[in-house]
């Protein structure tokens, strides 16, 4: 069940006019973009790179929104990611949605 729920998030950000544009926003707003692009290596990896990483997993929204939340190192590199610890639980799971959709 959480599967389809999953998905259906991910397809409902991708098809809703407005959205990519304010999801964007938000990736810009919470810094995202000073180290990530959407189709090109930056510091960190692409956003449609993660996309393609986390492609087939049931928990993907659920498991990039965490990711976001809590930074690590070692996925991607020896870079580490900073916890985004101030950001919503709600907006971490927004950016991990549009993440997941090819950030568009």
């Amino acid at each position: 069940m959480k599967h389809w729920k999953s998905w259906l998030g991910v397809a409902l950000v991708a098809a809703l006019p407005g959205v990519a544009a304010a999801n964007q926003a938000l990736a810009q707003k919470n810094a995202c973009m000073a180290c990530h692009t959407v189709d090109k290596k930056l510091v960190g990896p692409a956003f449609r790179d993660i996309a393609k990483k986390y492609a087939g997993q049931a928990d993907a929204q659920a498991q990039l929104a965490k990711s976001i939340k809590a930074g690590g190192a070692g996925k991607w590199g020896p870079v580490p990611m900073p916890a985004q610890a101030a950001l919503s639980e709600a907006d971490a799971g927004t950016l991990a949605g549009w993440i997941l959709a090819g950030a568009q």
